[in-house]
């Protein structure tokens, strides 16, 4: 097998917690190869009804993806429509799906459950 022609894609998910007053995240990392599909939870803050999912490419600024209220998407990006799912059943994990990776996809990606959540993302 020839790995020099093997192109995986780096996903680093930002935060983990185990507090009510945490939003959490899982897994940690993942990395696939081109083409696989890369799956990533959120757990929001509890008692908040909304997730927002974005993502930061190195050096790059944060990119908003979708925004779920409940479980409805409310807003959802075309780069969001073109290659990513999610979803946010009640009582679950809300996920982030990217449906066939890409070398572009390699980022941080962030799950928020604010609008203030989002701005100490954007902060950082």
């Amino acid at each position: 097998m020839c790995f020099g022609l093997l192109c995986c894609v780096a996903l680093f998910i930002w935060g983990a917690g185990s507090t009510d007053t945490e939003v959490i995240q899982s897994p940690g990392h993942l990395v696939k190869g081109k083409g696989q599909k890369a799956k990533m939870d959120c757990v929001p803050i509890r008692g908040h009804i909304n997730v927002y999912w974005y993502r930061r490419k190195l050096e790059e600024a944060l990119e908003f993806l979708v925004y779920f209220q409940k479980q409805d998407i409310v807003k959802g990006t075309e780069v969001f429509k073109e290659r990513f799912s999610a979803e946010c059943p009640q009582n679950s994990p809300c996920s982030l799906e990217i449906n066939s990776t890409e070398a572009a996809d390699a980022a941080l990606y962030f799950c928020a459950s604010s609008q203030s959540t989002v701005l100490c993302i954007s902060s950082s």
